[in-house]
């Protein structure tokens, strides 16, 4: 978003901007590789966070209308699948990274997050009707952080139901998307903690209207939810969370049956600290067993369980800094970039082990998982 506009209030989109992902996007698409791009990866013009206080104000959903129209326009005969915000649910959990929003003392933090939530899912349902105008054959999706929330004591019916209703909220942005209207526990919570939100009436029509065609996640282990993001983005990187390749079949199974959308894993991976030997190599046999593993139970979603699936995308193919914390340390590629959480280092890349195992999972279509 601010390659393409700078300040996100430009009348015209920047060429420069423009131009950086057209060479990127045909460089993949001369490997014969579909891209699939999602819209808003946690990148918003600062402008937009310093004069409107981000996704606080309605004005984002008209910004975010007209830099998804130049990008549509101009890659309407390249580029068919889109995403148009990732990780919607994390809004919850981490609202500055989501969506941008500080508080001041005493302000209704729920009130300002669940407002920013129906402008963020008004802005995508009006993003996919805007792009299928453009070109009816633009596939869209909805993307969320999957995490299975398992009861504790499987004795305990109280247990199952606290485990249930985490779920519930964790899909409640997908349930937007997918079925074009709020569930109604949802509506219970805000009646409950007394939020009345910014819905005009139009909202409710654009929302049934720009319901997306593919429910795309990322998923990386089960357990709380916030442990999940915690660990994930860096919070706190002493924080366990149990690696669970069954709890990936299981969550396909749970949103296939939900939503009846294909599925597309966009993100699926291991985050540890690499430790390169002499030569800056990383023998990373624990990445490569944890892949393995998560695309054995992802087949079997598919070949047994029947779950439609278009894709698989890991995370990532490059270490990079976290967006949570700007360290480097905790890596999830499969090429090691000589980088510290100091930004000190040389930035030479190292292909990893992993990487030539991957280059082999791939060209075999995850037929072979072998590690020799």
């Amino acid at each position: 978003w601010a390659r393409i506009f700078p300040t996100g209030e430009e009348a015209q989109p920047s060429e420069e901007g423009l131009k950086y992902y057209e060479a990127i996007i045909d460089q993949v698409l001369q490997k014969d590789i579909e891209p699939i791009v999602t819209l808003s990866h946690f990148d918003l013009p600062l402008h937009l966070y310093e004069k409107y206080g981000a996704w606080k104000s309605r004005k984002m959903i008209e910004l975010y209308e007209h830099y998804t129209e130049a990008v549509f326009r101009h890659f309407k005969d390249k580029v068919r699948y889109w995403i148009t915000f990732n990780e919607f649910n994390i809004l919850h959990h981490l609202p500055y990274l989501g969506g941008g929003l500080s508080f001041e003392d005493g302000e209704n933090r729920n009130q300002r997050i669940w407002q920013a939530a129906h402008y963020q899912l008004f802005s995508s349902a009006r993003g996919v009707k805007l792009g299928k105008s453009i070109n009816p054959e633009f596939q869209f999706g909805g993307m969320l952080v999957v995490s299975r929330n398992y009861s504790q004591n499987l004795d305990s019916a109280i247990d199952a139901m606290e485990a249930e209703v985490k779920n519930r909220e964790n899909y409640v942005f997908t349930d937007v998307q997918v079925r074009g209207s709020y569930p109604n526990h949802f509506l219970r919570r805000l009646e409950r903690e007394q939020i009345a939100l910014d819905i005009e009436n139009d909202d409710f029509f654009d929302l049934r209207v720009g319901k997306v065609d593919f429910v795309s996640f990322s998923y990386h282990a089960s357990s709380n939810s916030q442990e999940v993001f915690i660990n994930k983005y860096g919070y706190n990187n002493t924080n366990k969370n149990p690696i669970d390749p069954v709890g990936l079949r299981l969550a396909m199974n749970n949103l296939y049956d939900r939503y009846q959308k294909p599925l597309f894993i966009v993100e699926n991976g291991l985050g540890a600290v690499d430790k390169p030997d002499e030569n800056g190599f990383v023998a990373d046999d624990y990445r490569i067993d944890y892949m393995a593993a998560h695309i054995k139970e992802m087949k079997k979603a598919v070949e047994l369980d029947g779950v439609e699936l278009l894709g698989y995308t890991s995370w990532g193919c490059i270490d990079l800094v976290s967006a949570g914390t700007g360290e480097m340390s905790k890596r999830y590629g499969f090429i090691y970039v000589d980088r510290d959480d100091y930004g000190k280092g040389s930035l030479k890349r190292t292909p990893k082990k992993s990487f030539n195992w991957y280059k082999k999972v791939i060209a075999s279509n995850g037929e072979d998982l072998t590690n020799e």
